[in-house]
Parts: structure tokens; C-alpha cells; sequence
């Protein structure tokens, strides 16, 4: 049985390849198919975005990384895939991705949809929240697969390099100083 998961993928996020991995213990191939988005500008180009989940998924022989510029469910014909896979977070990704799954099945009711729960460590996780992290120079190492983090930051160009933290590089909110301690009130 063929897996479609589609999303943009800009970046992808080791929750994405968390949902990857375990589709491809669940199917005989997946195919991951990065769409563009026209409601959102994306970081990398398509291309780019390709190689990035190609690099970081070379250990999954049962899986293919394409692009397709159309209706999902009409790429999953095309490759004759059953199934549309999709990662959900949190509660609120619950709504977006029913009414995905029951338009997609008007469309093609001969193709299943498939949620499976991201892993607990991942469950904030997400592209936007890895693009607005590096954009105010954090780190972003421990969030996306490594070469990944490198095109951010490079990207970005706001954290060299052969300098960026990464997270076990920050001080934890423990030993961060107080700069908000309170103003003495001027004698009256």
C-alpha cells in the first residue's frame, strides 16, 4: 500500500520526520509530495525544500520525496496511492485537518486519510515556530534535522555559523539574570 504526505514543508521539522519514519513502518512506500502553498511565502524554494527531506530520510529505503502543483488527491490517484497521511500536533490542528480529510474524500472517496498523533516531544513543533526562532537568531539545531538547521541559519544570516548555540549551549531560565527587577520607589 502507497502513502501520500503531503505539506509544504518549509522547513521540515523533526516532527515531520517523526511521522515519516513511523509512516514507513506502516506502508509499503510513502511519498512525501512538498506543495506550494500559495497562502504563504516560503522560506526555501520547492527544489530545495526536496533536497533537504531527501537528505535527511536517506536512511528510508521505502520512501520518495516529489512536488506536485495541484489537488492532493489527484497526485495520490496518479501514483495510485490508498492512503494520505497527516501528522496532528494539538487539538486545534484536529478541526483544519477533519474538514481536509472530508473535502479530500468528496473529491476521491476511494482514498483514506490517515492521521497519526506527532510524538509527545514534538507536539509544538512547527515550521513557523522553527522560521520565527531563527529569525531572532536562537537556535534551531535542535528542532530540524542538522542540515536543515545549517540552510536557517544560513538563510538567516543573523547567527554565523561556526557560532550558533545550540540548545544546550543557552543558559537555562534558571541562571538567565534578572534585568525587570523593580524600581525603588524615590523617597517622598
Amino acid at each position: 500500500m502507497i502513502a501520500i504526505y503531503p505539506g509544504s514543508f518549509d522547513p521540515i521539522t523533526l516532527g515531520h520526520l517523526d511521522v515519516i519514519e513511523r509512516g514507513c513502518r506502516l506502508f509499503e512506500q510513502v511519498i512525501v509530495v512538498v506543495f506550494q502553498n500559495p497562502n504563504k511565502k516560503p522560506l526555501f524554494p520547492v527544489q530545495q525544500r526536496i533536497e533537504q527531506i531527501r537528505r535527511s530520510t536517506q536512511h528510508l529505503p521505502n520512501l520518495e520525496v516529489d512536488s506536485f502543483d495541484g489537488l492532493t488527491v489527484t497526485y495520490a490517484r496518479m501514483r495510485q496511492a490508498n492512503v494520505l497521511l497527516r501528522g496532528l500536533r494539538v487539538v486545534s490542528d484536529f478541526e483544519m485537518e477533519l474538514q481536509m480529510a472530508h473535502t479530500n474524500k468528496t473529491l476521491a472517496e476511494d482514498i483514506e486519510t490517515i492521521f497519526l498523533a506527532t510524538s509527545t516531544e514534538h507536539s509544538f513543533l512547527s515550521s513557523s515556530v522553527v522560521k520565527e526562532i531563527a529569525r531572532f537568531g536562537g537556535p534551531v539545531d535542535h528542532l530540524v534535522p542538522q542540515a536543515v538547521a545549517i540552510d536557517i541559519y544560513q538563510c538567516y544570516a543573523k547567527t554565523p555559523i561556526a557560532s550558533a548555540p545550540t540548545a544546550a549551549e543557552l543558559p537555562s531560565p534558571m541562571e538567565v539574570p534578572r534585568t525587570d527587577h523593580p524600581k525603588e520607589t524615590p523617597p517622598v
